[in-house]
């Protein structure tokens, strides 16, 4: 420093004897460096860094640069009277290593430069960083029948300061929550910054299921720093307590013939935790080389539930003797220290798998204890008593099958059942009885099973499936209560070409066109292979020219109507033959009907004769309405003329008036009828028509005295000529009824030829009564 300071005294006596005109004018001076170190450790601020002085009076003094008014801003600052450089507040050494500033020194009183310096500033490393871990708290989770040495749980710590002296970190256990027995964790460092917990000796749910571990991380520095963490290790719960049968529960008494059901309970208890695999009971089965039995555990009770598997034989055995063991879901696992050393893992003795097996005589529950003084698996022995009850018979052959060709006569053999009784000890008698026969087709013979056919079997009965036929056939005894045995007879049933070929339908619709069109037609027969098709077909009947088959073999055929068929129904012969030539004739009811331009190919004459039954009956109506009211006009509108004669016949009371049938017309009396353009007078016999009503609200039939002409006979003479007029009068009413009747359900075209026949019926009863005279 004295050497700067003469330097720069030097350098001001130089500047001094320059010309006024110089010391006006800024003066570049060579750089002059200096160095100050910043301990990053320190605490206390602000303090004096050092001084940087110039032998001339009014000089001013500044700094600028990194820590002063660049990031990181208000570290340093300079008494600008005396040059002396401030520490206000610590800097962080491990995002700045060195400060490199300049320092100015101008005339206080004009502010020109007069000294312009570089200053070098050096952060030196302060172990002001802890170690920290990268979790406050540690969690884990071990088993308890894990081995003492096995690595729990790594730990890492991390320390800032960047000097590798003070990265170093030591890793400590402080305590441990509860104190362990039998246990003891430690600590094994795996580099510079990471540790592993460890253990030695034995773990024990029971004694703890939780330890706490607090650890500590320490570095190295001249004042060691060090920071903490928390580690917790769950002890899961090993099979390190066996269950032991306790207790049965039951007489363990089973009918015979039975299945599922149970026998018996077997408690037990565990010391493990409930509902752990250490605790969860598995039972097995010793002695029941047949599989008559099965056990299982009861998931909330842990108890033994065992029950029947097949069912069990009273005469094969009354008592049954099986053994039970029992163990747990996961193997048995123990742990015991022996001696404690000071380097090294302890010396202990685990115990793993079964501890050792065995059998418990006396039929009393038991345990198994090892050399070691572990207790092992634990046996029941269950005494089963089997009660007798009443077997149903037992058929030598439950199921068997026959063939059978069908259409035979009655009385044919099929089979014959046997049964025994399996029950030895008792004396019981069966008969045998038929069961399910839905045709009711055959007949079972009580004393011997003979099973023999009572009417003719058909295969196309809808009681047969796929050409097979099921009877049962029962054997019940005379126990009490009594008890039946079932066998199956199949009936397989042979097929005969005993079925003609039919049709599928026998009313088709068909369009009429100016060229030839054509149906399907579909053809089934119920005999199956080889008595069914292809098929032969042909028509009968004058169908040259009008019907035809296309093709004529197969099983469908297109029935072709050629252009020249009208309108209208239809009745064809169709014969149809199998390959074996068994043929039958069937009517096929044809309509050919006007079809719409777009569903030409799907004819539906019966839609198009409701609607114009429906549009042609009202049409119908009004027509004949009109038809008759005109009719009626034309009636009354008759002149009648008939001259009044008085004769005078005597009073002879042996006379008798005589029947005529005559139709003949009497020349005393004249009708001058319109129609017939006849005006001739005479003695006439005046004739009156009511007048014709009609039903109008049905527009169906004619009421009133439509046909029934009421008369006023003067001379009698005229009786039977009146009598035949009423007669045809009235046959032709009843003809107009029928007709109208019948164009109710007809289309409306048809209303032209009512037309015509009214126009008949008006010249026919205008003849009628002309011929009355």
């Amino acid at each position: 420093m004295e050497i700067i300071h003469l330097y720069l005294l030097i350098m001001i006596c130089v500047g001094v004897h320059g010309s006024s005109s110089e010391v006006l004018q800024r003066n570049k001076r060579n750089w002059i460096i200096d160095s100050f170190e910043i301990d990053e450790g320190k605490v206390n601020f602000p303090y004096p860094l050092g001084h940087i002085k110039i032998e001339k009076n009014l000089t001013l003094y500044k700094i600028h640069g990194p820590g002063v008014d660049e990031e990181p801003k208000g570290i340093l600052q300079i008494n600008e009277d005396t040059g002396e450089i401030t520490v206000c507040k610590p800097v962080d050494y491990e995002k700045y290593q060195s400060f490199t500033l300049t320092f100015l020194a101008l005339n206080r009183e004009t502010h020109v430069l007069d000294t312009q310096l570089g200053i070098e500033i050096t952060i030196t490393d302060a172990n002001d960083n802890p170690p920290i871990f990268d979790q406050i708290t540690y969690k884990v989770s071990i088993k308890e029948s894990t081995q003492q040495g096995t690595d729990v749980i790594t730990v890492k710590a991390t320390d800032a300061d960047s000097s590798e002296a003070f990265k170093n970190i030591d890793f400590l256990i402080i305590s441990v929550e509860p104190r362990p027995e039998q246990l003891e964790f430690f600590l094994q460092k795996s580099s510079q910054n990471t540790a592993t917990i460890s253990f030695k000796g034995c773990l024990d749910h029971e004694k703890a299921e939780r330890y706490s571990l607090k650890l500590q991380a320490r570095d190295h520095g001249p004042k060691p720093l060090s920071g903490n963490c928390t580690v917790i290790i769950d002890i899961e719960d090993g099979n390190n307590h066996l269950p032991v049968i306790t207790q049965q529960k039951g007489p363990a008494r089973v009918k015979e013939g039975e299945k599922g059901v149970l026998v018996t309970r077997l408690q037990v208890t565990d010391e493990d935790t409930k509902g752990t695999e250490a605790w969860r009971a598995k039972y097995k089965i010793q002695g029941d080389t047949s599989n008559k039995f099965k056990i299982t555990t009861d998931p909330e009770t842990n108890e033994g539930l065992l029950c029947v598997e097949e069912p069990l034989n009273f005469e094969q055995g009354p008592v049954l003797n099986i053994t039970i063991t029992v163990e747990n879901d996961i193997p048995y696992y123990s742990c015991k220290v022996e001696k404690r050393t000071y380097t090294g893992l302890w010396k202990v003795v685990t115990v793993t798998g079964a501890a050792g097996s065995g059998t418990m005589v006396g039929g009393s529950s038991g345990s198994i204890v090892d050399a070691t003084g572990t207790q092992g698996s634990s046996t029941h022995q269950v005494t089963v008593t089997v009660m007798d009850v009443n077997e149903p018979p037992d058929f030598k052959e439950k199921n068997k099958t026959v063939q059978l060709l069908e259409n035979k006569k009655p009385g044919q053999h099929l089979a014959i059942f046997t049964a025994t009784d399996p029950d030895i000890t008792s004396a019981n008698t069966f008969k045998y009885i038929k069961g399910e026969d839905p045709a009711d087709w055959v007949t079972v013979d009580a004393a011997t099973g003979r099973v023999t056919t009572s009417k003719i079997i058909d295969r196309e009965s809808p009681h047969v499936k796929d050409s097979v036929y099921v009877v049962t056939v029962y054997a019940v005894d005379d126990g009490k209560p009594p008890a039946t045995g079932t066998a199956t007879l199949n009936i397989h049933i042979t097929d005969e070409n005993d079925h003609a070929p039919t049709l599928a339908v026998s009313t088709i619709d068909m369009c009429q066109s100016d060229e030839p069109s054509m149906a399907n037609v579909t053809v089934l027969d119920l005999d199956k292979e080889p008595y069914g098709g292809p098929f032969n077909f042909k028509l009968h009947g004058e169908v040259e020219g009008k019907w035809r088959v296309d093709p004529e073999q197969g099983y469908t055929f297109y029935l072709v109507k050629e252009k020249t068929v009208h309108s209208g129904h239809h009745e064809l012969a169709v014969e149809v033959s199998d390959r074996q030539g068994n043929a039958a004739v069937h009517n096929l009811m044809v309509t050919v009907c006007n079809c719409p331009d777009n569903v030409p190919s799907m004819p539906s004459c019966q839609r198009q004769r409701a609607t114009g039954s429906t549009l042609g009956a009202g049409t119908l109506m009004v027509m004949v309405f009109s038809m008759l009211l005109f009719t009626g006009l034309l009636l009354l509108a008759f002149l009648v003329s008939c001259k009044r004669q008085m004769t005078t016949f005597p009073e002879d009371t042996t006379q008798s008036l005589m029947r005529s049938n005559s139709e003949i017309p009497g020349d005393d009396c004249k009708v001058i009828h319109p129609l017939l353009n006849s005006g001739a007078n005479g003695n006439l016999t005046q004739i009156k028509f009511k007048q014709i009503k009609i039903n109008s609200s049905t527009g169906s039939t004619i009421t009133g005295d439509s046909a029934n002409v009421l008369i006023d006979y003067v001379n009698k003479g005229f009786q039977a000529q009146a009598n035949n007029f009423n007669q045809r009068s009235i046959s032709i009413r009843n003809t107009v009824n029928d007709r109208i009747s019948n164009n109710t359900s007809r289309s409306a075209s048809s209303t032209i030829g009512m037309r015509h026949f009214s126009k008949h019926w008006l010249q026919q009863l205008d003849t009628d009564i002309i011929n009355c005279y």
